[in-house]
């Protein structure tokens, strides 16, 4: 048995006064006069033995009473089990882990008020601190600050989930650096004690084994994990046409992936389009497996769609929502830049008759370079040579994303088109126009990507009617071959030039040179070209990406756009290079009280009127469940005692374990109870003991 405060043992020489009273109080003598001596000398006998047992028991009793108050106020104490010297005197944070992932339940609860109970009962070990830190995966600015036991005890009763999840690595630093800016409120000797109070998922918690921890600072690891982990949630979704259009019907395919144990049967998974559902359909997932379910849907109208894939997976709900955006039949704008084009006007019938298109056709002579800063396909016809401004702020345009489709002159110049499309990758080689007649070109192949769904309708059997042609150009070709003549040359290629697409055509569209352009492949293979050239951004987007990049054509230099959902209403840090918009989402720690990211559907905005809808969703490293546990925390930090990990405990056993582990027992209660017994013990002997 130890003492916390030995000091208060002097006061046992208190002892003494109850034995000075015993001499000196019991020793007066008093006379009494009777008849009956023989009488008398009998009841003398008897009496005076009584009387001296009284006085002892009466002398032990007050001795007794005052050595056990002595020793209830020096506090003795059994000493703890682990013998680390807890002692509370010095900073003590507690990291409460508010993330997602504590949805799950435990003890027909959810995680996290099962985590907050913890935390109110171990603040029953800190009646009266004040050096105490609670700190959440907000990472709010009032969190880096040491608050008393109250205040700390009324934020627990406001902790919410949150969507930032934190790596346990950070969370130290974090506890680490305000020990260290407030290390005058330390107790010199006291040491500090951090606290993590988690579930410990591995796919957020970070390397543990490569914590650097401070031999200083007791660190104590309190899991919370419920005993089912099963989960299932939205792996991917995307398009089988990503070009999407009003009344043309689409098929959005959706990954699901099971994180538990147990495969997840006939799980109803279900489609909505701008809240209605447009299709639904039950699928088995297997335990730590995916399936891909597909869903045909059309949509209807023009502009931003909200999509949603949804199904009900109890108890972790964070995730059996998944939210997109549909962008349905953007105009797609169109610069035709021309030097000799086709008598006929092939490129603008195609593009100038459907309101699908925002066509502008210029002599490439007098084209404005600036005007492919807001475009997404280049179609150059016919142009000799391309020079100077134009052709730098066309290697911009392809790098920058965009699409050119280069269809040669009759007699293009054999250095300018061996720089123009070397800049592209391209090795071309210029002939002569052809003495021979066009010659026929060969079927595409119809399972290339390209062309699947152009050829969706039709079978392997149909015979198709394909055009002839007479190259110009020939080339080796970096990418795929779209279409090629019997002889396997070139005819229409693809090719991926950093982050464009250039696609080349070895003959003129005049007639002179083939029938192409009047071919029934003629129309939709330039339809898919201008389709394919709108830059595919995703369908949603992650709290997790640090910055997203998006398509802001004819932004002023100076916009300011701003981030719109309900009542939230944010800037975000923001840059506009040219057409191109980058967003820094904000962290939880950077929003204002009471503003929270929460999955869904965002408004951007430019001097107030949306410009575009964004979708965004949780991390789904949330939704990967797996846990450290208690045995893997304790072989990930063995040989350190300075950590020490407690079981998954019941609510009421974690307090009780831990301050017998790290407190001991303390036996000042039972010493006041044995002061007051004592000390109604004397009274019950004056009262009822005769002599």
């Amino acid at each position: 048995m130890q003492f916390l405060f030995p000091s208060f043992l002097f006061a046992l020489a208190a002892t003494a006064v109850p034995v000075v009273i015993h001499l000196f109080n019991f020793r007066r003598t008093r006379r009494v006069l009777f008849t009956n001596v023989a009488f008398l000398k009998q009841v003398n006998t008897t009496t005076s033995s009584f009387r001296r047992l009284k006085h002892w028991l009466i002398l032990a009793a007050r001795i007794l009473a005052i050595v056990c108050l002595v020793l209830a106020f020096a506090q003795p104490v059994i000493p703890a089990k682990s013998g680390a010297g807890f002692t509370g005197r010095g900073v003590t944070s507690l990291y409460l882990d508010n993330s997602l992932s504590l949805q799950s339940e435990l003890d027909n609860k959810p995680a996290l008020d099962v985590a907050v109970a913890k935390a109110e009962e171990l603040l029953t070990v800190f009646p009266n601190a004040t050096n105490l830190q609670l700190l959440t995966n907000d990472f709010s600015s009032d969190e880096h600050a040491l608050v008393g036991t109250d205040r700390v005890r009324d934020r627990l009763a406001s902790v919410r989930f949150t969507q930032t999840p934190r790596a346990l690595e950070s969370v130290y630093r974090r506890q680490q650096a305000l020990a260290a800016s407030h290390a005058g409120a330390s107790t010199p000797g006291g040491g500090n004690q951090a606290f993590w109070i988690s579930d410990f998922q591995k796919s957020t918690a970070g390397d543990l084994a490569r914590l650097r921890l401070d031999s200083s600072t007791r660190l104590f690891l309190v899991p919370v994990q419920a005993p089912n982990r099963q989960n299932v949630l939205v792996d991917s979704v995307w398009l089988a046409t990503p070009f999407v259009r009003d009344m043309q019907p689409n098929r959005l395919s959706v990954t699901l992936r099971n994180t538990g144990d147990e495969s997840v049967e006939n799980l109803s998974v279900k489609l909505l389009i701008d809240e209605k559902q447009v299709a639904a359909q039950p699928v088995t997932v297997p335990a730590r497996g995916g399936v891909t379910a597909q869903f045909p849907f059309t949509v209807r109208g023009r502009g931003y769609q909200r999509g949603r894939v949804t199904f009900d997976d109890s108890p972790i709900t964070f995730d059996n929502d998944y939210f997109f955006v549909l962008n349905a039949a953007p105009t797609i704008p169109v610069l035709h830049l021309y030097g000799q084009k086709a008598a006929a006007g092939y490129v603008e019938a195609v593009f100038a008759n459907d309101s699908l298109f925002a066509l502008r056709s210029i002599p490439a002579a007098n084209a404005d370079p600036g005007l492919l800063r807001s475009v997404n396909l280049v179609v150059l016809e016919g142009v000799s040579r391309v020079e100077g401004a134009l052709r730098s702020s066309l290697d911009a345009f392809v790098r920058g994303g965009g699409s050119v489709l280069v269809i040669p002159p009759g007699q293009p110049d054999a250095g300018a088109y061996t720089s123009l499309l070397g800049g592209f990758g391209i090795r071309p080689a210029v002939g002569a126009p052809s003495p021979n007649p066009p010659q026929p070109l060969a079927e595409p192949a119809r399972q290339s990507p390209f062309f699947s769904d152009l050829f969706e309708n039709t079978t392997q059997r149909d015979a198709l009617a394909m055009p002839s042609a007479a190259p110009v150009l020939t080339w080796q070709v970096p990418g795929e071959k779209l279409l090629a003549f019997r002889d396997g040359r070139p005819f229409l290629t693809q090719s991926r030039s950093s982050q464009g697409t250039v696609y080349v055509l070895a003959s003129p569209l005049d007639n002179a040179f083939g029938d192409f352009a009047r071919n029934a492949l003629f129309v939709p293979i330039l339809y898919k070209i201008a389709a394919l050239s709108v830059r595919q951004e995703p369908l949603a987007y992650s709290f997790r990406e640090n910055a997203l990049t998006l398509d802001a054509p004819g932004a002023p230099p100076n916009a300011v756009f701003r981030l719109r959902r309900g009542k939230l209403d944010l800037i975000p840090v923001q840059r506009l290079v040219g057409n191109r918009l980058t967003l820094e989402l904000p962290k939880s720690n950077q929003l204002s009280d009471g503003q929270t990211l929460d999955a869904g559907y965002y408004e951007l905005l430019l001097n107030g009127r949306v410009q575009r809808l964004l979708a965004f969703n949780p991390d789904d490293t949330e939704s990967q469940l797996d846990v450290y546990s208690p045995a893997d925390l304790r072989r990930i930090f063995a040989g350190k005692k300075n950590v020490q990990v407690f079981d998954n405990l019941a609510d009421g056993d974690f307090v009780k374990t831990f301050r017998e582990q790290n407190l001991g027992v303390s036996l000042w209660k039972y010493f006041l109870v044995a002061a007051l017994g004592f000390l109604l013990a004397e009274v019950l002997i004056i009262r009822f003991v005769k002599g």
